[in-house]
């Protein structure tokens, strides 16, 4: 059976911000970058993520001020998953953890991400061969789970 990695769907474009950087800034490039998620970095190392959930539950609802740091509002820790894992396991992870972006790690490091927008591109516009690999990997899992 042939299985979707996380590899192959994954943004590998990512965009990083130090953990001190305000909220204000990281709004501003998101919007500038067109994006929905920024991962956090604390020395060069990533540490956490913003996403735009974040700024509805963690910065408008509780009136965090604009210039407060990423610290104070980031989801961490981060919830990752290495990029040699299929697509199915990505979806589970999500689900367990009610995410919608999970950043994509190789070697210790962050390569990528995955969303759920990806995760239904793949469903949506795959052709029948691909949906069938998907109710495969599906099939398969469950009955590991037995």
């Amino acid at each position: 059976m042939v299985h979707t990695f996380v590899k192959d769907v994954m943004i590998s474009d990512l965009t990083t911000l130090d953990i001190s950087t305000s909220i204000r800034d990281a709004a501003k490039l998101m919007d500038e970058k067109d994006i929905g998620c920024i991962i956090v970095t604390k020395n060069q190392l990533p540490i956490g993520i913003l996403t735009e959930r974040d700024f509805v539950k963690r910065i408008t609802a509780k009136e965090i001020p604009l210039i407060a740091s990423l610290e104070k509002v980031m989801s961490s820790p981060l919830i990752e998953i290495d990029s040699n894992e299929t697509v199915w396991e990505a979806a589970q992870i999500m689900k367990t953890n009610n995410i919608h972006k999970l950043p994509v790690k190789q070697n210790n490091q962050i390569i990528g991400i995955v969303t759920t927008t990806d995760l239904v591109k793949i469903c949506s516009v795959g052709s029948d061969s691909e949906m069938r690999k998907i109710c495969d990997q599906i099939i398969t899992r469950i009955q590991k789970e037995r």
